[in-house]
């Protein structure tokens, strides 16, 4: 990696240490903002398309007026990768309202977003090996977090603070589910479950973000044939008797769960359909 990498700010490449955001930033005092992580490998971006697809789509349902062009982004995140030596690198985009004069909850008018990327190194794409891929332990919690989800928001409080009961008792993730019983989707990933060969995912709706990684792992499955997978409300019963159970994120691909609170799955190794998942998400993951 070169020694001082540089990030993208409102239009401009910069040394980090020289980039400047006010603290009048509404994405600094509410969270005001959508933001991507894409992860790149061989200087080729994973999803760029349907990360920037959805970062629009996010933009737009907040009530902001600026799209992010692919064609300019494209340039914008070559430039960023070409910075490293590593192999293994994630570009973070991130699209705040944009700075004010003063700290008022509704939305100003007139004011410019603020634009902000960088990159960083990342572990390097998941092998598709059950004897030396990482295992994930989870634990169970009930869902707090707020009713619009399917929206990628800079402001994380409630994953953090999900997230977090799952590091105070030594586990990876925790996997939430609502009033209702049902799954819904971990602090930083999708879910999936697997029983009797049958894959299943919550169907999207307000209470989980569209992943993209889950997005090309089902395209995957689908073009690979031989799969039969089902969008549909998972009980928490469901996820406890799982023959296996995944995690999908940008930087985790397909991540094969082998405890789930006090239950271990199988031998406690990823089990041999995840081996089939991420064996079909390796092979298409840049075709969208």
């Amino acid at each position: 990696m070169n020694a001082s990498p540089q990030v993208f700010l409102n239009g401009n490449f910069i040394a980090k240490e020289e980039a400047k955001i006010s603290p009048m930033d509404r994405g600094f005092l509410f969270g005001d903002g959508i933001y991507e992580v894409i992860p790149c490998y061989q200087q080729k971006p994973v999803g760029l398309n349907l990360h920037l697809q959805r970062m629009n789509k996010g933009l737009a349902e907040i009530g902001m007026a600026y799209r992010a062009d692919v064609s300019e982004w494209t340039l914008i995140i070559n430039k960023i990768i070409a910075q490293f030596d590593s192999q293994a690198v994630a570009v973070y985009i991130h699209v705040s309202r944009g700075t004010d004069e003063k700290r008022f909850h509704a939305y100003p008018k007139s004011i410019a977003p603020t634009i902000f990327a960088y990159g960083f190194e990342i572990a390097p794409s998941v092998s598709p090996n059950r004897d030396t891929a990482k295992g994930f332990e989870v634990v169970t919690v009930e869902d707090l977090r707020w009713q619009r989800c399917h929206i990628k928001s800079t402001s994380l409080l409630g994953n953090v603070m999900h997230f977090q009961q799952g590091q105070d008792v030594g586990k990876d993730e925790v996997i939430m589910y609502n009033k209702a019983g049902n799954i819904t989707e971990a602090a930083a990933c999708n879910v999936f479950v697997v029983k009797n060969r049958v894959i299943m995912t919550p169907k999207l709706d307000h209470q989980l973000l569209p992943g993209i990684t889950r997005n090309i792992l089902l395209a995957s499955l689908a073009r690979s044939g031989g799969f039969h997978i089902r969008e549909q409300d998972i009980p928490l019963a469901v996820l406890h008797s799982a023959d296996e159970v995944w995690i999908t994120s940008s930087s985790k691909e397909v991540g094969a769960v082998v405890k789930v609170d006090e239950r271990v799955l199988g031998n406690g190794k990823p089990g041999p359909m995840w081996l089939a998942a991420q064996e079909a998400y390796n092979a298409h993951k840049f075709d969208l």
